[in-house]
């Protein structure tokens, strides 16, 4: 089977297709084959070296596909089960092996294309909007890059939890993307101050959360977006690691709350994957969550996806395809 492999860390050309021997189910354990894998901003940290994996390793932690078959004592799932899958490496291949308690089915109106896509960013959008700070109607949220693939979704989920959202993106054709997935306001961050505009929009008070996938380029103003007693929501770092922060700026600035929450500590029982998941794809299959697939490459070219997503162009989910 053809598979990516990375033998040292670094950019994109690490990124190499290799023919690898085709892997077999342990306990617990299932082989899919694999149809789409997801592209996610944690593959490139992994591919980089910040967030370490044994060499060698393949990349991806999202895919969607077939189960080809079953290890001893899975329950989960059975052979010819069409699923997704987040939270588990190696994606980037043909055939994966996937323990099978993080694989759900996708059930009816849910193609592997939207499979790959919401594992992820719709399951990190669910915990931000609904667990990390759960939005209630009135409340007010900034949501920084709020065209990209998690941004969107997040929008589309604040939105149905009934509250107002202001979204930043950097050119205007982002600017569309964000107004359609349904944000209320939208501040174009390359030609004004964030922070002051988010003052404007909010009579001066600020906004209960903010979700912040950018990092070091976007967090110093996000903390002066909030109100007292705001959450600042730190969920990515696309432009750069936040240094270290004293904690008496919380204070200063209010007695706000700072979480860099993960995903992997918010689907910690098989109970709680599911109703995520089950409630992405319901609203999937219902027309009220649209996950906006922006470019598809095949898997030999990996290094273009990478390529691709760190350029912060993307309006939308990146995706690979076997």
């Amino acid at each position: 089977m053809r598979a990516i492999r990375v033998t040292e860390v670094g950019d994109p050309s690490v990124l190499t297709c290799v023919d690898a021997p085709m892997p077999e189910p342990g306990a617990g354990e299932a082989r899919v084959r694999i149809e789409v894998a997801g592209v996610n901003f944690i593959d490139t940290y992994h591919r980089r070296g910040w967030y370490p994996l044994p060499l060698p390793f393949t990349p991806g932690v999202e895919g969607a596909g077939v189960v080809d078959a079953v290890g001893e004592g899975v329950t989960e799932v059975a052979v010819g089960d069409a699923v997704a899958y987040g939270m588990s490496t190696g994606s980037y291949a043909e055939y994966a092996i996937v323990p099978s308690r993080v694989l759900v089915k996708r059930g009816q109106g849910v193609d592997a294309q939207n499979g790959a896509a919401a594992m992820i960013q719709g399951m990190t959008a669910h915990y931000l909007a609904c667990s990390t700070y759960p939005l209630k109607e009135g409340d007010s949220c900034l949501v920084h890059a709020a065209a990209g693939g998690t941004g969107a979704l997040l929008v589309q989920i604040a939105k149905l939890r009934g509250a107002r959202v202001i979204g930043t993106v950097s050119t205007e054709e982002k600017e569309r993307i964000a107004r359609a997935a349904g944000a209320d306001e939208v501040i174009r961050y390359t030609e004004v101050d964030f922070a002051e505009a988010v003052r404007d929009l909010t009579g001066g008070e600020g906004v209960e959360v903010v979700y912040d996938s950018v990092g070091i380029a976007t967090f110093d103003k996000s903390l002066d977006c909030l109100k007292p007693r705001g959450y600042m929501v730190l969920f990515g770092q696309a432009s750069g690691v936040v240094p270290t922060l004293d904690p008496q700026i919380l204070n200063q600035k209010g007695s706000l709350f700072l979480t860099r929450p993960t995903l992997a500590s918010h689907m910690l029982t098989r109970s709680e994957l599911e109703g995520r998941a089950n409630d992405i794809f319901n609203w999937i299959a219902e027309g009220q969550l649209e996950i906006r697939i922006d470019r598809t490459f095949p898997l030999d070219d990996a290094e273009g996806a990478h390529t691709y997503l760190e350029a912060r162009q993307t309006k939308g989910k990146v995706l690979l395809t076997t």
